[in-house]
């Protein structure tokens, strides 16, 4: 039986190198040691969902509140507790339901925090509040996995992207090797890894790297996967979680189609009664309610499996004419081209109509389920801005001893300065060298945390719009903002003013 304790030293020893081949050297002698033969779930399984900060329940419902609750409980001087006690640990908590959960909870964790040293105590509650960072990504975990089994890196990657669970990807490679990997095949009712997108600053260099394109609008929802085998619907999210009772809508349109199995890639997203997008913020709070959020509609812009046929191998053409067939209306518009001019209309008539921009797919790339290759590209018109650091934060894991993520203000009516966001994106390693010794003679006060700065520092900042927020004193907050430069050549009174920002906030849509 593995100790909890063995993963916690393992984890110290990524977090604590810069190294990639040593990352995966520890990681693959963790691998090594535990049982991948006995038990279901194997421990494998288990510690592979710990070492990328994604448990097998998933979100177990455990929040700072429940864990404040538990903390008084003294730590135990010696680690006893076992990968597959806090495995089972987890399964109780995540099956607490209705009446009397929170104690239940509360009770459950109590026993096994006290059971743990002060090391596991740590390493749990980051587990619990998916803030792990200890520099083992799931890229790194699955070169480990490989290493670890004596297995192609790719016959992992594949697996894993098809089964969408790469603790059992793990414990297939063990078993079986190579055989039972490339056995590994898409499965109706059984969530895959979704393809992901690069980037490009406008559709002409888009289309220089696709070629021949499919240019889809971009809508701003949540990414849905939908599943259908006969009347069994179901809707997993961009991270693979179950939603489906949440998207009864999804659901009706999923059970509308003809084909009786079938696998859809898309988005949920609300439309207001003029048949416009719903802002984002307003999608995604209704999106991610524990309540029914039916208002939501299903749009799709691939088709994965039809009738017992898999298509992640064919080519975008092929399943374009597919997702016409089956889905005809619900498909997301899009347009084949490789005229740049006409992508930049198609383009400017999306953002007209309150969407974020473009996909830009070559007609002859394959579904690379997991993958943010080049064959995908999204274009979205980006805006900057020029805001003030009011503080910044010390980093984790690779950015350990950096001061790394900045608190941004724009300027108040009143000459103050009013914070609008964080970012720790976009930064290089010479910026936080540079920042970890600029900022210190700045610094009005030290936290555990990091430090609060005079407001003289201006830096660009790259967003995508703004939201409404009620963090915020001036009642928005950026999106996806990420650091593109420091102007240097500005002072703080020349930075923009929270007005500015504001002026980014999308109408309110009707609901």
């Amino acid at each position: 039986m593995t100790l909890l304790a063995d993963v916690v030293a393992t984890s110290h020893d990524v977090a604590g190198s810069s190294k990639r081949t040593e990352k995966v050297a520890a990681l693959a002698s963790l691998l090594r040691r535990l049982d991948s033969v006995g038990g279901e779930p194997t421990e494998v399984e288990i510690v592979v969902g710990f070492l990328v900060g994604w448990p097998r329940q998933g979100k177990v419902g455990v929040g700072w509140a429940t864990l404040g609750s538990v903390d008084r409980a003294p730590a135990a001087p010696v680690g006893t507790v076992t990968v597959t006690d806090v495995d089972r640990a987890f399964e109780r908590i995540a099956a607490a339901g209705g009446e009397g959960s929170v104690g239940e909870r509360e009770r459950v964790l109590a026993d096994l925090m006290g059971r743990s040293t002060a090391d596991e105590r740590a390493f749990l509650q980051r587990l619990l509040l998916g803030e792990m960072r200890i520099g083992a990504n799931a890229g790194l975990v699955t070169a480990a996995v490989a290493a670890a089994a004596g297995v192609a890196l790719e016959s992992v990657r594949r697996a894993a992207m098809l089964s969408g669970d790469l603790g059992l990807t793990a414990t297939v490679a063990f078993r079986g090797g190579e055989p039972a990997l490339a056995g590994v095949g898409l499965m109706v009712l059984r969530a895959v890894e979704p393809m992901l997108a690069a980037s490009a600053p406008n559709v002409a260099e888009a289309l220089l790297l696709t070629g021949p394109a499919s240019v889809e609008w971009k809508l701003d929802g949540a990414r849905i996967q939908v599943h259908k085998a006969d009347d069994d619907i179901r809707v997993f999210t961009r991270n693979l979680n179950d939603v489906t009772d949440r998207l009864p809508g999804v659901v009706a349109i999923a059970r509308s189609l003809h084909p009786r199995r079938l696998v859809l890639d898309g988005e949920a997203m609300g439309i207001d009664e003029a048949g416009r997008p719903r802002i984002f913020q307003d999608t995604m709070s209704e999106f991610g309610a524990q309540t029914n959020a039916g208002a939501l509609d299903g749009f799709f812009f691939d088709v994965l499996h039809v009738d017992g046929t898999d298509l992640i191998a064919e080519p975008l053409a092929s399943r374009r004419d597919v997702l016409a067939a089956v889905a005809p209306l619900h498909r997301i518009p899009s347009l084949v081209t490789t005229n740049a001019a006409e992508a930049e209309r198609f383009l400017q008539e999306a953002v007209a109509r309150g969407h974020e921009g473009v996909m830009v797919k070559a007609l002859d790339g394959r579904y690379d389920a997991g993958r943010r290759g080049g064959a995908w590209r999204k274009v979205k018109p980006v805006r900057t801005l020029d805001l003030v650091v009011l503080a910044a934060e010390w980093g984790h894991g690779r950015r350990t001893g950096w001061l790394s993520n900045l608190h941004l203000g724009a300027r108040g009516p009143d000459g103050e300065f009013v914070m609008v966001g964080k970012t720790f994106k976009g930064m290089t390693d010479d910026m936080l060298r540079w920042q970890t010794v600029r900022f210190p003679p700045l610094a009005l006060a030290r936290e555990p945390w990091g430090m609060h700065l005079r407001p003289e520092l201006v830096v660009e900042i790259a967003v995508d719009g703004a939201q409404h927020s009620r963090r915020y004193a001036g009642g928005v907050a950026l999106r996806f903002a990420r650091v593109k430069r420091y102007r240097e050549d500005k002072v703080a009174s020349q930075a923009d003013t929270i007005d500015a920002v504001r002026a980014l906030l999308p109408a309110r849509s009707a609901v």
